[in-house]
């Protein structure tokens, strides 16, 4: 057994995930909330997942050399993190004081809980070699070290926050990592975000990309948000007045305390309720996705951009990572030549983050991320067996040709659920655990939308299409494996595969290389035959509110509990009569 490492995340009571790296290879990666089917599982702990990592790998937990945590206590004195805090929240003193004279309390509670968890997997507390990882560290880490980049790379943190800090800039050489700034909390742009977002009637932590898909049907210039936040002489500051509010200063309604102030709603109007994107909303979500690529941009120029002209790589991670929008800007500067963006860049990916980052401490460098299917497959077996438990008694048949026979069901118009392989880590679904169809059948995605999803009408369905088919498409060749960006279309091909592209010309696509996912390929190459297109609308197979699929039997909840009409699960395909 070589060196094995387990990194824990959940530390800030979401999105709590396990991934475990066995001499710089990761065995496994997966998200809580797959296994106890409660999205971002809030106020739980690890446990199916580090279960999950341990039985992929076939060890026990005598095996493990060290878990890790992306969590660390912070110094009083070394750091200047929980002054900044105590001095910026001076109008709620309980919370100043609190970070001055108990500041690593939930560092203490949280690895407690863990050490409780690791109990409950059989591992000998007392033998545990825990080591912490400060959060911003494991972002940067889960960036940097997963990127493959050999040469310098500048290497970016954004995110809500994490013990302290909100914002990590610094660059990697040789595997280690050097900090040049960091951002403290109220000082967030991943926190302004996430309090726009709750204006905005959506959840934070969850509905950031909802903000982001509805900001391209709204005019950024008819209201100026700049009073919200500035980036000034190096120093990014949250106008505590209206967001990133704490205490008395918070909205109230029902009961529940919003990140936003009475004032935010005296300037803006009322909180945003319901389903549909309308004025004036539309142009408040355009308005904050400027703001926010503005003000990313020039903190980029700030802090990384001589590092950019020398090296032109760029490793990204923390929450707000996920905005593809940014994305797109950075990847259109003439200084980056390459930006890798970890696919499960918000809090579940800092386990692998921590892990790498241990692991490569000790000596032992881990591989490029080349792709996510990291979680748990299932055989013809498994799912004959989980269709003879179901309530609902499916009728299936086993089938020979997958990609043929299933392109011919996505011609003729038909949504189909497919459940392929392990599942992906990360919140993109990526030809593992996907509802697909053909991108070039009119309506398609609003039936996808209606019938199945139950989601807001105006979000965008993406594209997977094929490694040959990205350079027609794509007016930008940059690697995409992992729906991290969005790139303009290029001409013909929104009337070609309407469905994939959104309002504003755009598609964020997932760009396939064979050997990762053969038989996603091989349907999209039927596909390609079959209708000149080898692309394919993909997103997630869940229904509103739920984890993605993870096990046949959730396959079969979810499609009972929709209007699908089609489901493949490896070879067995189910059809509702």
């Amino acid at each position: 057994m070589g060196f094995t490492v387990l990194g824990l995340s959940g530390a800030l009571s979401h999105d709590p995930s396990a991934a475990l790296y066995i001499d710089g290879k990761l065995i496994a990666a997966v998200e809580e909330e797959r296994f106890v089917r409660d999205k971002h599982a809030k106020n739980r702990m690890p446990y199916e997942s580090a279960k999950f990592c341990l039985e992929q790998a076939g060890i026990t937990p005598a095996d493990v050399d060290v878990v890790c945590i992306p969590f660390a206590p912070i110094s009083l004195f070394s750091s200047k993190a929980r002054w900044h805090y105590a001095k910026r929240y001076w109008y709620a003193p309980d919370r100043s004081l609190d970070a001055l004279l108990t500041g690593n309390r939930r560092f203490k509670r949280y690895r407690k809980k863990i050490l409780w968890c690791l109990e409950q997997l059989g591992f000998e507390a007392k033998k545990v070699r825990l080591e912490p990882v400060e959060h911003h560290l494991a972002h940067a880490s889960s960036a940097y070290h997963c990127s493959g980049f050999s040469e310098k790379t500048a290497i970016l943190g954004i995110d809500g926050k994490g013990e302290y800090a909100t914002t990590f800039f610094g660059w990697g050489e040789n595997g280690k990592i050097h900090k040049i700034k960091e951002f403290y909390d109220p000082d967030s742009l991943g926190g302004l975000y996430g309090a726009i977002t709750e204006y905005l009637g959506f959840e934070m932590l969850d509905g950031e990309f909802k903000v982001m898909g509805m900001a391209p049907y709204g005019d950024a210039a008819k209201y100026d948000f700049s009073r919200l936040a500035k980036f000034e002489n190096g120093e990014l500051i949250i106008n505590t007045d209206y967001a990133n509010v704490i205490g008395f200063r918070r909205y109230k309604e029902k009961g529940k305390g919003y990140y936003f102030s009475p004032k935010l709603i005296e300037w803006l109007g009322p909180k945003r309720e319901g389903d549909i994107a309308d004025d004036p909303y539309i142009h408040y979500a355009a308005a904050m996705q400027a703001l926010f690529e503005k003000l990313a941009l020039e903190m980029i120029d700030y802090y990384l951009g001589d590092i950019l002209k020398e090296t032109g790589r760029l490793a990204f991670a923390g929450g707000c990572a996920l905005n593809v929008k940014l994305n797109q800007r950075i990847i259109a500067r003439p200084d980056v030549k390459e930006l890798f963006v970890q696919p499960a860049s918000g809090d579940a990916g800092t386990a692998v983050g921590a892990a790498a980052f241990v692991s490569v401490k000790n000596g032992v460098p881990v591989e490029k991320m080349e792709h996510v299917y990291l979680g748990p497959s299932y055989s013809n077996e498994d799912i004959i067996a989980a269709c003879a438990r179901h309530p609902d008694k499916p009728q299936w048949q086993k089938i020979d040709d997958v990609p043929q026979e299933i392109a011919k069901v996505l011609v003729e118009g038909n949504p189909v659920a497919w459940f392929q392989g392990r599942m992906e880590f990360g919140p993109r679904a990526l030809g593992g655990r996907s509802i697909i169809g053909c991108p070039s059948v009119a309506g398609v995605a609003d039936r996808i939308n209606e019938q199945i999803k139950f989601r807001e009408r105006w979000r965008p369905f993406c594209p997977s299409m094929l490694d040959t088919v990205a350079p027609q498409m794509l007016s930008v060749d940059h690697p995409s494996p992992f729906m991290t960006f969005t790139f303009d279309v290029k001409e013909g091909w929104a009337e070609r595969v309407p469905e994939v592209v959104h309002e504003d010309g755009t598609a964020r696509a997932q760009v396939l290389k064979r050997e990762y996912n053969p038989r996603y390929y091989d349907l999209m190459k039927e596909l390609e035959a079959m209708t000149g297109n080898g692309v394919v609308l993909n997103t997630s197979l869940n229904r509103r509110g739920e984890p993605m699929v993870c096990s046949p039997t959730d396959a079969l909840n979810m499609f009972f509990g929709s209007d699908l009409q089609f489901l493949i699960m490896e070879d067995i395909l189910v059809i509702k009569k």
